[in-house]
């Protein structure tokens, strides 16, 4: 029995193993995702999703899925599934599903009749290609497997229609076909390990639904062009692979590719090993440079997000090279933003007030890795222009005031995590002095006086920890009432009561404007009112506007965001300022919070974390079903927790 191991009752009982999706990724930015059962529930679901820059900055489904059948003695047995108007699906494939594994490469085996089949999915990790192994396990004699691929062709923000400009074309190619649909996508290519025969066949399948985007409040229905389908023989022990790709493959060489890329692929035998496999699914590489993906399956590359995420998903891992890679990317940006120059960089929303100081904060992280001397010769520099930009109130937004704490504008803009907006504006204005935004301030202006200290003219850093006093010697009497916590933020005489957890960044931050006193009473409200099994509530119950279920349509979902889900990264941060406060008497506890994240692993996408979590119980998964800040935390603070035992 495997980590990952779902047996036959779980996988034809629909209602349960339509919620398990997987993702599979490869570092150019295509991916594969559907349910455990082949059933697409998501329009963003495919089984070649790929990004087509010379379109747009969107990932496209070219083949949305491929339904097997197995044909003996003259009966066809179809293995797929569809949904379809009301509660129909069709062909019911999945009642033929024995297995699901997925400790290495994921593994569905079929029992049809006498007839044993395995399928094993992986996609190649540095090319947009789908690779299908199909092996006959056990047989009467030989059976015929018969290859449907559906055809979307199109953005996985939009639909297909039946239409009559949809090209039917196809050509011949190695062991395969290739055909596009529309001008100025590129060539489908479909291909097998073996020789097999194609039939053209062409039809359009009408009304296949995705209930997820139901859920969502959005369209749900598309149509699907089917060009033909694919047979060959196997004979009990025989394999085939299938490979679809917008670029042709010699198909004598891709069982050797298959096996190849096996041997790349991180096991997911425990909770660890599947965080940090997950921890892949977010590189992603371009002409441009290095990046992380904020999240799948919609999300973009997001600065803030990119330097939340990247110590936990290199650093924690044991894979500085991807740290440097992706910073020195991100460096490229963050110059050209303080230049005042055009990105040629895709990292998005990098003019955020706190995105800098997240920069730092993840350089710091570094410099604890790899050693402050390595830290300094490859980034003492880049700290330095940062810290010194902002001290000279060139930033945009992020203004520096008599009292040493920066001043931020976001009633007009969403300007910190706290992003969700209608009809423009922010529905949780964050505006004045922010608390976490001055907590990381006053982080950073710590750690660039420590990166540089020994420098040969000292008045740089004089300059880093004289700020650094002012902003310490303002926190508390601007932040800290009456009551043991910190207000969210401070605007003249308005001052944010309500209970938020952005006040545990200052008491996890490595240097931190707190006390003793004030750093435990702050873990000890996040306990008392903000704590879940799955992260952090984004607003106390006690306080006004509590709406902790992130259900509905696009709007209803919007006012929800940040107003009581729970979000498992700024969980990390809670456990991570437990330890600096309680040291190892909290132990124990932590490591039973950490046992609500693992039970998460077997949900949503499979081996990985979603974006956020209902407030109250059963605590639901919600949003993206891969989210990187979630990922990168679970990781950095395993490992906090590993050094700290």
């Amino acid at each position: 029995m495997g980590y990952l191991h779902f047996e036959k009752a779980l996988m034809t009982n629909l209602q349960e193993s339509l919620r398990k999706e997987l993702l599979r990724v490869s570092r150019s930015g295509a991916y594969a995702s559907s349910t455990l059962v082949d059933c697409n529930t998501r329009k963003y679901h495919g089984l070649l999703v790929v990004p087509i820059p010379e379109l747009d900055r969107e990932n496209h489904v070219l083949l949305s899925s491929l339904d097997v059948s197995v044909i003996q003695h003259g009966a066809q047995f179809n293995l797929g599934l569809h949904k379809y108007q009301g509660h129909n699906f069709s062909p019911l494939g999945h009642k033929y599903i024995r297995e699901f594994n997925a400790d290495t490469v994921p593994t569905t085996i079929y029992r049809v009749g006498g007839v044993l089949l395995k399928k094993e999915l992986l996609f190649q990790k540095f090319e947009d290609r789908i690779l299908l192994r199909y092996t006959l396990l056990d047989s009467t004699g030989a059976a015929t497997l018969r290859f449907q691929p559906f055809l979307a062709f199109r953005s996985v923000r939009e639909y297909t229609r039946e239409n009559s400009t949809a090209s039917r074309d196809y050509q011949v190619v190695d062991n395969g076909i290739k055909t596009c649909m529309y001008a100025g996508y590129p060539d489908l290519y479909m291909q097998f390990s073996r020789k097999n025969t194609f039939v053209f066949h062409p039809d359009w399948y009408r009304g296949v639904e995705y209930p997820k985007e139901q859920e969502r409040g959005y369209e749900t229905k598309e149509d699907l062009y089917v060009p033909g389908y694919f047979e060959l023989s196997l004979k009990k022990g025989e394999s085939v692979v299938f490979a679809a790709s917008t670029s042709e493959f010699d198909s004598k060489k891709l069982r050797k590719l298959f096996d190849a890329e096996v041997e790349t692929v991180l096991p997911w035998d425990n909770f660890y090993h599947c965080l940090a496999s997950a921890a892949h699914q977010f590189h992603y590489n371009t002409e441009s440079g290095s990046y992380i993906i904020a999240g799948h399956p919609w999300f973009k590359c997001r600065a803030r997000d990119e330097f939340i995420s990247l110590p936990g998903l290199t650093l924690s891992i044991k894979e500085p090279h991807h740290f440097e890679d992706i910073m020195k990317t991100a460096a490229k940006g963050i110059r050209e933003f303080m230049a005042g120059k055009k990105l040629t960089i895709h990292l998005q929303e990098i003019e955020h007030p706190d995105v800098l100081l997240w920069a730092v904060w993840a350089l710091q992280q570094y410099a604890n890795d790899q050693g402050y001397a390595k830290c300094k010769r490859k980034y003492g520099k880049l700290v330095a222009d940062i810290m010194d930009y902002l001290l000279a109130g060139k930033h945009p937004n992020f203004r520096i005031d008599a009292n040493g704490l920066a001043y931020c504008e976001g009633n007009e803009k969403a300007v910190t995590w706290m992003n969700s907006t209608a009809n423009g504006r922010p529905i949780t204005p964050r505006s004045g002095y922010i608390v976490e935004i001055n907590a990381l301030w006053y982080n950073a202006l710590c750690f660039a006086a420590a990166l540089i200290k020994d420098e040969a003219k000292p008045q740089k850093t004089k300059a880093y920890e004289e700020a650094a006093i002012k902003v310490k010697e303002s926190f508390a009497p601007t932040f800290l009432n009456e009551y043991g916590y910190h207000y969210d933020y401070v605007d003249g005489n308005m001052m944010e009561w309500s209970v938020r957890p952005n006040m545990i960044l200052a008491a996890a931050f490595e240097f931190t404007p707190l006390d003793a006193e004030a750093r435990k009473s702050v873990v000890d409200i996040c306990t008392r009112e903000l704590l879940t099994p799955k992260g952090l509530r984004s607003l106390s119950p006690k306080s006004g506007g509590y709406n902790p279920n992130y259900v509905g349509p696009q709007y209803q979902r919007d006012y929800a965001y940040h107003q009581g889900t729970a979000w498992p990264w700024l969980e990390s941060f809670y456990l991570e300022a437990c330890i600096k406060v309680y040291k190892r008497s909290r132990l124990s506890f932590i490591q039973r919070q950490m046992i609500g994240f693992e039970e998460e692993i077997a949900f949503h996408a499979i081996g990985t974390m979603p974006e956020l979590f209902d407030g109250n119980p059963p605590f639901s998964g919600r949003g993206a079903y891969a989210f990187a800040m979630n990922v990168a935390e679970l990781l950095r603070i395993s490992e906090i927790i590993q050094k700290y035992k």
